[in-house]
């Protein structure tokens, strides 16, 4: 058969693929109705015997139309509350410092228990001083039709004069951004609940970050 016949063709470039449909199954199999794995990691992130204020957080992840995506999942890497990272595995009752939620498919909300971290020392700054970050959460976001996971950062409004010097706020433009990264405090039954909504794409666009 002759060459010329079937002339050689470069292989193209697929189109690329995002995290869904099906992120519940391989990421959180408890929440899509299939037994729950050993090692599966869920919502609460420090057991009872962690030292701590206690603090429950909670939001929905909205896309650009101002809709709830109810199969998003949203995974957050902190410090404890005295700003250390746990650096070896640990049992479920002590402190993990990582954890996943999957929106929840009724009512598209996710949540997370844990403690409220505390400040993180830094890197030092031209004048040699460490810089401290403000307490705050790492989140990452996958969903379907996201082709690469957000990463972005979650502070809190009652730490207003440690948010002032964080390094990473500071890089952040004041007006009408800052406020995308920062969780509202609310009382409810004596119990601490910081609401975090991540808005995808649009006006009030969560802040997220090229790590």
């Amino acid at each position: 058969m002759s060459k010329t016949a079937y002339p050689f063709r470069q292989l193209q470039e697929t189109p690329s693929q995002t995290a869904g449909p099906y992120l519940h199954i391989g990421m959180a199999p408890a929440a899509a109705g299939l037994p729950e794995r050993s090692q599966q990691l869920d919502n609460v992130i420090a057991g009872a015997a962690v030292e701590g204020e206690r603090i429950r957080i909670e939001g929905y992840v909205i896309d650009g139309a101002g809709h709830k995506v109810k199969d998003a999942a949203v995974e957050v890497w902190q410090a404890d509350a005295k700003g250390r990272f746990p650096t070896a595995p640990l049992g479920e009752s002590a402190f993990r410092g990582w954890g996943r939620a999957v929106c929840d498919f009724e009512t598209g909300i996710y949540w997370f228990e844990t403690v409220k971290p505390g400040p993180v020392p830094g890197r030092a700054g031209p004048d040699g001083k460490p810089a401290v970050s403000a307490p705050h959460l790492s989140l990452w976001v996958v969903a379907r039709g996201i082709n690469i996971g957000l990463s972005t950062r979650l502070y809190f409004d009652d730490e207003a004069g440690a948010n002032a010097q964080d390094p990473v706020l500071k890089l952040v433009e004041h007006v009408g951004r800052r406020d995308t990264l920062v969780a509202k405090l609310e009382k409810r039954a004596g119990e601490s609940v910081y609401r975090f909504d991540i808005v995808l794409q649009g006006e009030g666009e969560t802040v997220f970050f090229d790590v």
